[in-house]
């Protein structure tokens, strides 16, 4: 980063500290005066000549000229703290922000990363859903992260308990990429138990926010961070949500973002499937079966597939043969265990290991055991 650079950048973190002025207010004040320089260049007069800058506002962006100084300063502390972190603050201008979410209605200005964004993640889908998950949220959420992992689609969520936890890492156990977008300082890692998916995803990903280092994850923070989640994913699939539950805001905004919107049925009688439901009958979102349901709506069927590291090939398994191998490895193991871990019902889980088998996925030991087989 140039001194020129720095300087606006500075300039641009100091317009949006102040109240009421957000991206889309600055995206006003660049298009009368072309650059962020020449915001702080304007007079008075000029500034109140710009749509939805009233004469409060105008009057603050012209006090605040004299605070440019201490907002270097303050941008100077910030930058060698997010080294320490290696982290980074992008612009909207800069390459390396998502494609995506340049295209939804005021889009955030600046982003903190940790971890890398790369030209694949705009192939993304979103897989959002509440934070008490069902033993059902919890297969399905598995079975559609690794599917579209598998076929090189990144997958986006937020890293809260329940789905996005279980969304995150099927992205990451079948070898694929993975974004998590939160609702705190990039250095704040919430839920705290998950640290070690924390740093999974940056080894395999990306983990992004709007917020300052040292933001806590507070109430007010989370639907800001759910637009982000929409607008940087091509399609957001819900997987398990209450009518009030905050996936349901997430899919509001794709659907103001004019993106798609997939969701799962689910049980009439269970409130986790409230809001996937009322999003199907009002035509809201796709019933969704399968993977394809998904890539054929979004034309993503040309992706590259990954080849899973477990096995070294592409195959679509059904929802209770990818539980299944999702706590197997090449160590045997007995199928009551394999059952209670995968959380199938016992009497089905010899079914679908001979499935497996035949399949070429597993091998079978003496004594009722288990294993992946070896590649």
């Amino acid at each position: 980063m140039n001194q020129h650079q720095f300087e606006n950048l500075a300039r641009l973190k100091l317009l949006l500290s102040l109240e009421r002025i957000g991206p889309a207010r600055v995206f006003n004040l660049l298009s009368r005066f072309d650059s962020i320089e020449a915001i702080f260049e304007a007079d008075f007069s000029k500034l109140m000549n710009v749509d939805s800058i009233s004469t409060l506002l105008a009057k603050k962006i012209n006090d605040s000229k004299g605070k440019l100084s201490k907002s270097k300063q303050k941008l100077e502390t910030e930058l060698n703290k997010l080294a320490k972190l290696k982290s980074r603050l992008i612009s909207y201008w800069d390459e390396e922000y998502p494609s995506n979410l340049k295209r939804i209605y005021s889009p955030p200005i600046l982003l903190y990363i940790k971890g890398d964004l790369i030209e694949q993640d705009s192939n993304s889908i979103a897989i959002v859903g509440t934070r008490n998950a069902s033993d059902y949220g919890i297969v399905t959420t598995k079975k559609f992260g690794s599917d579209l992992s598998r076929q090189g689609i990144t997958i986006v969520s937020g890293m809260a308990r329940g789905i996005d936890s279980v969304a995150h890492r099927s992205a990451l156990q079948n070898g694929g990429r993975t974004i998590a977008v939160i609702g705190s300082g990039i250095d704040v890692i919430y839920p705290p138990e998950n640290k070690k998916l924390f740093n999974e995803i940056t080894e395999s990903g990306a983990i992004v926010s709007e917020f300052e280092p040292g933001t806590k994850p507070d109430a007010q923070n989370f639907p800001r961070r759910n637009r982000i989640i929409s607008g940087i994913s091509k399609g957001t699939l819900v997987i398990e949500t209450k009518l009030n539950g905050g996936a349901m805001r997430t899919a509001r905004y794709a659907l103001e973002q004019n993106r798609e919107v997939f969701a799962i049925p689910g049980n009439i009688d269970s409130s986790n499937s409230e809001g996937t439901n009322i999003l199907i009958q009002m035509g809201e979102a796709k019933l969704t079966n399968s993977m394809s349901d998904i890539t054929e709506e979004l034309n993503l069927d040309s992706v590259s597939p990954l080849v899973d590291k477990k096995k070294n090939r592409v195959t679509e398994l059904n929802l209770f043969e990818q539980s299944i191998v999702e706590v197997l490895d090449k160590k045997p193991k007995h199928i009551d265990l394999i059952a209670k871990q995968s959380k199938v019902a016992l009497s089905d889980c010899l079914v679908h290991l001979l499935s497996l088998e035949l399949k070429g996925y597993v091998s079978q030991h003496p004594g009722k055991t288990f294993s992946l087989i070896s590649t």
